[in-house]
């Protein structure tokens, strides 16, 4: 095959292969590579890469291994391809900054360079979403490449001009400012914490929303808080306070844009579908008002700072994922279906001082002492013993950082896999309890190790057993192992059950057993919600009015 002449591949891209979406893949990747070796004549080889952009997408969509659903390991399987998807991108920059490069003297496309400056800043984009998508840390440089492109087009007056793009889903143009601001959103977006499906839908909404933001060189009187750009440095935005100021230096405006995101949700209330507001027709009214919640902050308040600041830490933090494990681990023993005037909740009644040890992450609470506890510490060794007996398995981590909120851990992944937003129990070494804790992301690094960042659900949990009341006389289903968190009014913890996935209905009712009696309670609210659970507030139908806990 000859992949270094311009009419050949124009043919080879009309008869390409039509079953196979690898050996597609294959030929067009060969085109790309091959002609920018080539070097052709500028137009030729822009009217190329321009027919060939619309089949290269629709072939990387059908690879079903790169779906972004679970971080990929550096040695699996579907590496390779990442790698062969990554390596075509960056050829599709390189080789539009090429036409550019070579055709600046003849200036035979000169009324195409605000296209060929987009389409350059399009592709690097896509490296970075791909390195996203797949959970991988970015390597050295790849955030320069990106910057370099943007540089170009700004020193050439070029950067706000719009193109037509056919593969812009909501508005079919895009200036090479806004695909530089789509890179910039997308990396707010907490990338590694994003499942396949929400990814896809961030990275058509940061095409959506990019044309509300925009970069000043002016950072003169910024709050420190709000997000800037260093075009010399290898990173993405960050605090305007944690840059030098430098020419190089750019305040990111994104005011606009969170007015554009209040006004969606104004209109979700009134009736309006998410595809009549650019957002696609595969995402409901809900799962499009949940992810964007997530956004607002990061994409319309800018950085406000972190809540919790992160130290640095060292240690070693156990983490388990199984549902019957992570109440083995809580409450030191194996669930069993419950008996009348079982031994009072341990848990129960250890008070705040526990609720105070939870935040502190092991801080020990003065006469404190259970049944799980001798000479004021839990005999932890006799559980791993237990735990190793049934199976229920307790990993560990390197602790790299926490705050009150996480940790940020680290591993060279064994038997156990983690998924994003599932429910864990965690316990840090120096830690008394295990507690309940939520993944919030995953990221593999190329050396292997995986990296994750944990939520801790505040409040100490307590195992009880939980059921789905079910109106029908006679039909009672057994109890299933489920968490409670006590309210506390100091630490402004709300009361809620952590149950499994899949139980929470509005205003649906759940018998429970906890303390040695049975009792009623309404689900009122969905508070948090995962792959494996669901925790919601409640109020008890089994107590006085006056003594009803409830969610605001």
């Amino acid at each position: 095959m000859d992949y270094r002449n311009p009419a050949h591949c124009l043919g080879l891209l009309q008869n390409l292969p039509a079953d196979d979406p690898f050996d597609r893949f294959t030929v067009l990747a060969n085109i790309v590579a091959g002609l920018l070796a080539a070097r052709p004549l500028p137009d030729q080889h822009l009217e190329v890469l321009e027919m060939a952009r619309p089949l290269i997408d629709k072939a990387r969509a059908r690879f079903a291994g790169l779906d972004g659903d679970e971080p990929l390991p550096p040695d699996s399987q579907q590496n390779d391809l990442l790698l062969r998807v990554i390596r075509l991108w960056r050829d599709m920059s390189r080789s539009y900054a090429l036409i550019a490069a070579l055709d600046a003297d003849a200036g035979t496309l000169h009324d195409q360079r605000a296209l060929l400056a987009q389409r350059r800043i399009h592709y690097a984009g896509k490296i970075v979403s791909e390195y996203y998508r797949a959970h991988r840390a970015l390597p050295a440089g790849l955030w320069s490449e990106v910057h370099e492109g943007f540089v170009a087009a700004e020193s050439a007056g070029i950067h706000h001009v719009r193109v037509s793009d056919p593969l812009n889903v909501v508005w079919k143009a895009q200036s090479a400012l806004e695909a530089y601001i789509t890179v910039l959103l997308l990396d707010l977006a907490n990338p590694f914490g994003r499942s396949g499906q929400e990814w896809t839908w961030i990275c058509r909404w940061a095409e959506r929303f990019a044309p509300y933001c925009s970069l000043d060189p002016n950072i003169a009187g910024r709050k420190p808080t709000t997000y800037g750009l260093d075009l010399s440095a290898d990173h993405g935005l960050r605090p305007l306070g944690l840059l030098n100021k430098t020419p190089n230096a750019r305040y990111f405006d994104c005011a606009k844009l969170a007015s554009q995101i209040q006004s969606v949700f104004a209109q979700f209330k009134q009736g309006v579908s998410p595809s009549s507001l650019g957002l696609g027709d595969d995402c409901s009214v809900d799962a499009s008002a949940r992810l964007l919640l997530s956004l607002y902050r990061p994409w319309g308040l800018a950085s406000a700072g972190r809540r919790f600041p992160r130290r640095g830490s060292t240690g070693v933090v156990e983490l388990c994922a199984e549902w019957l494990a992570i109440g083995f681990h809580v409450q030191g023993k194996l669930f069993e279906q419950p008996r009348r005037n079982p031994h009072r909740s341990i848990t129960s009644s250890l008070g705040p001082h526990s609720d105070w040890a939870v935040h502190t992450f092991g801080a020990q609470a003065a006469g404190v002492e259970t049944e799980l506890t001798r000479g004021g510490h839990r005999n932890f060794d006799h559980q791993h013993l237990e735990a190793e007996r049934l199976g229920l398995i307790c990993e560990q981590w390197e602790l790299l950082d926490q705050s009150v909120g996480g940790f940020r851990l680290q591993q060279r992944p064994h038997a156990e896999r983690f998924s994003h937003h599932q429910l864990v129990g965690v316990r840090p070494s120096d830690g008394e309890y295990f507690l309940l804790g939520q993944v919030s992301w995953l990221m593999f690094r190329d050396d292997g190790l995986l990296e994750a960042g944990i939520h801790v659900l505040p409040g100490l949990p307590q195992v009880i057993a939980a059921r789905p009341h079910v109106e029908a006389e006679g039909r009672r289903e057994p109890y299933s192992q489920a968490f409670m968190i006590e309210a506390n009014e100091v630490l402004q913890i709300e009361a809620s059950l952590i149950v499994p996935e899949g139980w929470y209905k509005t205003n649906g009712l759940v018998e429970v057993f906890v303390d040695g009696r049975e009792r009623k309670l309404k689900m009122t609210s969905l508070l948090l919600k995962g792959p494996n659970f669901e925790q919601v507030g409640f109020a008890d139908l089994s107590a006085p009015p006056s003594a009803q806990t409830r969610q605001p």
